[in-house]
């Protein structure tokens, strides 16, 4: 790889209004283990290991963009949440986040639940022999074809989304001869603390059914009077990447108000409260995600004391972490092309990857955190942005972070947290081909979901 000195361009955090950058370590060698997987760390010559295994290796023998996780970081985080909870619980990992056959089969021997929001991923799912029974199917606009399926295979749950939906699902489930277990989703109006695209519990939005107006009460009454449905519980979630438990505290009063008013008019206790996932990871040095146990007191005790107060059972809890889990356990693994310095703005580092491996930035104005890895370095840190190589000036990977000054074409450079979303929501734009995951464990590599290739694209492609 070339290390071959170039112009550094702007080094100083005064280039940019505040807020707009995260200062540098004292050390660029040091490595942020909050944003990192758990077994990742720097060797004796500055090169970044994963599992025992030098990101250089993983670098020839897989190519670049890639991304790589952590497999045992995986499953640690599995049995945590799954421990957090107990036996008195229930954990469903947010397959939206990211899915394969081997994340299945991680989720079965760890002893989580899952949840899928499309045919392709109940399809997953159950080839990689997750039992029905553990599945939960999402969604806001499920077809009449999903649905039939959901139902013939006896998925543990289905989460009601609409009116329309009550009526769907219950038709189905009687021509089926099948009473099907459903949640009823609901918004309960909380205004959580994160991107507008990613909240998802106030009114003005196209998930679920409001409490406001009496909408959702209306609902349980029409899905109790439906022979095919087996009313078990209520459904809230407040959004994405949310670190303020406040948010969930106000979702959980007002649901359990729902519970009440159920009992009240039908003498039924409904016993199963799902308060969803969106539980913050943490991106760069200045997230401060809380941990599982943490996340299962708080979110138990707001239960529980909501109940009592109301003089209703406890019912049985369930929650959904996906980020949570796979964000922290993968990075990304991208090859440095050409550095562009622009004096007194800023310096344009473009990798051989971009929005098409993780939209989110352009997406969300997601931020993230970024290191060199293939080497260390005594240089100054200069100010960069890391972008891809689409035709698209919106193509950033890291909007504003700091690099070496003596940063080179061929270097690498690995961008963490980036397990959850971004191999789901790749695209092949410009006919790029999306990238492989790979996981690693215990100083052994295995591709997991291979790399597109151009045969790939050309199949798909009949005209």
């Amino acid at each position: 790889m070339s290390r071959s000195a170039h112009p550094a361009g702007p080094r100083h955090a005064d280039v940019y209004p505040e807020g707009h950058y995260t200062a540098p370590a004292a050390d660029l060698n040091v490595l942020d283990e909050k944003v990192w997987a758990r077994t990742v760390r720097r060797d004796e010559d500055g090169v970044v290991t994963v599992g025992g295994i030098e990101v250089s290796r993983l670098a020839e023998e897989f190519g670049t963009p890639a991304y790589f996780l952590d497999e045992s970081d995986f499953r640690a985080r599995c049995r945590a949440w799954a421990d957090a909870f107990g036996p008195d619980a229930d954990v469903f990992y947010a397959g939206k986040a990211f899915l394969s056959r081997a994340v299945v089969r991680w989720l079965k021997e760890e002893g989580l639940n899952l949840d899928v929001c499309s045919g392709g991923e109940l399809t997953t799912a159950l080839d990689a022999g997750m039992p029905a029974e553990r599945i939960a199917f999402h969604g806001n606009n499920k077809s009449v074809e999903e649905i039939e399926r959901a139902v013939r295979l006896g998925v543990g749950r289905i989460v009601l989304d609409s009116f329309q939906e009550i009526v769907r699902v219950a038709h189905i489930a009687q021509s089926q001869g099948k009473r099907q277990r459903v949640q009823i989703r609901v918004t309960v109006g909380v205004e959580a603390h994160t991107h507008e695209f990613i909240a998802t519990a106030h009114e003005d939005q196209k998930f679920g059914i409001a409490l406001a107006d009496g909408q959702a009460a209306e609902a349980v009454r029409r899905a109790l009077r439906l022979d095919g449905l087996e009313l078990i519980g209520i459904h809230s979630h407040i959004g994405s990447q949310i670190f303020d438990m406040a948010g969930f505290e106000v979702s959980a009063r007002r649901v359990v108000q729902l519970l009440t008013e159920v009992r009240d008019e039908h003498g039924v206790e409904l016993p199963e409260i799902d308060l969803g996932g969106g539980l913050g990871i943490a991106y760069t040095s200045e997230d401060d995600p809380r941990e599982p146990h943490e996340i299962a007191k708080a979110l138990t005790e707001i239960v529980g004391r909501e109940c009592e107060a109301a003089g209703l059972r406890t019912p049985r809890i369930s929650v959904e972490p996906g980020r949570a889990i796979v964000g922290p356990t993968a990075f990304t693994l991208y090859e440095v092309g050409t550095i562009k310095p622009l004096e007194g703005l800023r310096t344009y580092v473009s990798v051989d990857g971009g929005m098409s491996d993780n939209i989110r930035t352009a997406l969300y104005d997601a931020e993230y955190s970024v290191a060199l890895v293939s080497r260390a370095s005594d240089a100054e840190p200069m100010l960069v942005r890391v972008v891809g190589k689409h035709c698209e000036s919106g193509d950033i990977v890291v909007r504003d972070a700091f690099l070496p000054a003596d940063l080179a074409p061929g270097d690498l450079i690995a961008v963490p947290a980036t397990g959850a979303y971004c191999r789901s929501m790749a695209s092949n734009y410009n006919h790029s081909l999306r990238p492989p995951v790979v996981a690693v464990n215990d100083g052994e590599a295995r591709v997991i979901v291979r790399r597109e290739t151009e045969e790939d694209l050309l199949r798909l492609d009949v005209g």
